[in-house]
């Protein structure tokens, strides 16, 4: 079976952000992985750009009732109509995590991952227990090997 790694972040990112996580999604596909994410915009439509373009799997685990509302990057559509919740999918999910920036919701799917006893790395993303913080896209994908 394929490794899932999550890459997770704001739906608002910033440019820097955004060109952080296409290349993680870039490197997770030139790995061979499978990226696993939230489905919308900003940190996941970056990340799941850069997958697809290097010709990865992007599962996306949406948080509303319909597949519509997946970026254009998205592989496999998940619809969960979970809202936030859908997090804890997220987070099961993955055999490993990239937090790149982010809210309240990605520090919930990293304190779900830290109690499940996943390694989550962080770019310039919260400073808490249980985050493995990294420099840039490729410290944390080497990280996930």
């Amino acid at each position: 079976m394929k490794k899932m790694v999550a890459v997770i972040g704001a739906s608002n990112a910033s440019g820097e952000e955004r060109k952080t996580a296409e290349e993680v999604g870039r490197q997770i596909a030139k790995n061979g992985w499978v990226l696993v994410n939230g489905g919308l915009s900003g940190v996941m439509e970056a990340s799941a750009k850069g997958a697809k373009e290097a010709g990865g799997i992007v599962v996306g685990i949406l948080p509303t009732p319909s597949t519509d509302s997946a970026n254009s990057y998205v592989t496999i559509p998940i619809a969960t109509n979970m809202g936030h919740a859908r997090n804890a999918i997220i987070a099961h999910t993955a055999d490993v995590l990239i937090a790149i920036g982010g809210g309240e919701g990605t520090l919930s799917e990293i304190a779900i991952a830290h109690k499940l006893g996943k390694t989550v790395f962080g770019i310039k993303s919260w400073d808490v227990a249980g985050v493995i913080t990294v420099k840039d896209a490729k410290e944390a994908v080497e990280g996930c090997k």
